[in-house]
């Protein structure tokens, strides 16, 4: 059953609304990367807003890399799952890549039902040595210097992924270039895919355009109408290398020497058994590099701050001036010795707000929005914080920083309240 989420009319079913949030993860605890990405965590610690905050900082060139691996290598699933469903062996209609995941292993080898010689079809390797075989590649993709990950990137064990999978489809709404560009063999786009968004003069949707091409977004399971075929996996392979690994590309992503490729293998009859698994060391190594950079300073902007860096100076710009304009309103009360005394005391409404300013800015996060569970996306734009666990940790920051605020004012307020009046 298709999964409808933010759909154009706006209302869902019961039965629609359980299988849309059965996917979340419900988390007493910041989530992690691989939860992210497949898209089980809500605002605003989502897969919108971090690739959001990538863009903000130039750097989401390498979320789009990782994206569109992970929807060549689901294509890829796909393709051995139809292979499976129709009768015909892998060594029947792609007999390179027979031999060479029977000789060197494959990702794909739990998929995989190989024969440890070809002319001895009772024999098969069992599923537990294929998944040792692809849990010892998958170990050995990092570089010395790094230390290793997990063997394979966890996997999400709901309904809908798996069915997303079994489709050779991964959607992530309108995020990258794997979801604007995705083609099946017949080289159309998919159906049901609502049309790209306006783009900027570069090529890139704007801020403005994701914002509300993420109101509408496509279904989660994407319909196809025949199987995956090989040559959708090469024009796949080869579109991705063109846009992220060949020398020179617009959007070229750094890799380590040892994992550059400096030509695409296709033109090579040994080297096409190579397209499913040709690009699974740098999507582990984008991963593990985003894990250990780019991740730790998304969660502490979004889950422990609400403003983005503009909003924040902003804020930084608004308190000085409320301030400054306190201490104005302050002196010249005193130095004109206004009667009564009392009406020294507005003065805490401009220190109030300048100090509500200042410290938003310092923390990066605005009590007001706190309290209203709202968070900067882009400058001035918000988003509803939909995370429970970021809704507590938020709220309780937000009520400290009011606390330090009505301190740092009822001191300033008595101060220039009760200092002697002089008439100069």
């Amino acid at each position: 059953m298709d999964e409808k989420i933010d759909g154009p009319s706006g209302s869902t079913s019961k039965a629609e609304r359980r299988v849309s949030t059965s996917r979340y993860v419900k988390l007493n605890r910041l989530p992690t990367l691989q939860e992210v990405l497949d898209r089980r965590t809500r605002a605003p610690l989502d897969l919108f807003c971090f690739y959001i905050f990538l863009q903000r900082e130039s750097a989401e060139d390498a979320l789009d890399f990782w994206l569109d691996v992970q929807q060549h290598e689901n294509m890829c699933k796909a393709y051995l799952k139809d292979l499976r469903k129709s009768g015909r062996s892998i060594h029947e209609d792609w007999p390179e890549f027979a031999d060479y995941a029977r000789a060197n292993g494959s990702y794909f080898s739990p998929l995989l039902d190989l024969p440890s010689v070809p002319n001895s079809p009772d024999f098969t390797v069992s599923p537990k040595e294929q998944q040792q075989e692809a849990s010892r590649r998958s170990s050995e993709i990092i570089s010395p210097s790094r230390t290793p990950i997990p063997s394979s990137p966890p996997r999400p064990a709901t309904r809908e992924r798996r069915d997303d999978e079994s489709r050779g489809v991964n959607d992530f709404g309108s995020l990258g270039a794997a979801a604007r560009d995705a083609t099946f063999a017949t080289g159309q786009p998919p159906k049901h895919r609502p049309s790209a968004a306006p783009t900027t003069g570069s090529g890139r949707m704007s801020f403005r355009d994701r914002w509300q091409d993420r109101k509408v977004r496509a279904p989660t399971i994407i319909a196809r109408d025949r199987a995956i075929e090989k040559a959708a996996l090469v024009e796949s392979a080869e579109r991705i290398y063109l846009r992220y690994l060949l020398p020179g590309a617009e959007r070229e992503i750094y890799l380590p020497p040892s994992l550059r490729l400096h030509s695409f293998p296709i033109s090579s009859a040994e080297a096409s058994p190579l397209i499913p698994d040709l690009f699974h060391e740098q999507k582990v190594y984008i991963f593990k590099a985003l894990e250990q950079d780019a991740f730790p300073r998304f969660l502490r902007a979004k889950a422990f701050g609400n403003l983005t860096p503009l909003g924040s100076f902003v804020r930084l710009v608004a308190g000085l001036l409320c301030l400054w304009g306190g201490f104005v309103l302050a002196f010249s009360l005193i130095f004109l010795d206004h009667k009564p005394k009392r009406d020294r005391l507005w003065v805490i409404l401009p220190f109030f707000v300048a100090t509500n300013c200042l410290l938003a800015a310092y923390y990066s996060l605005s009590p007001l929005l706190a309290f209203l569970q709202q968070s900067e996306t882009t400058p001035f734009r918000l988003i509803k914080i939909n995370e429970a666990y970021v809704k507590r940790l938020l709220l309780l920051r937000a009520a400290w920083i009011e606390l330090l605020c009505v301190a740092i004012t009822a001191v300033l307020t008595v101060i220039f309240a009760l200092v002697p009046g002089h008439r100069l």
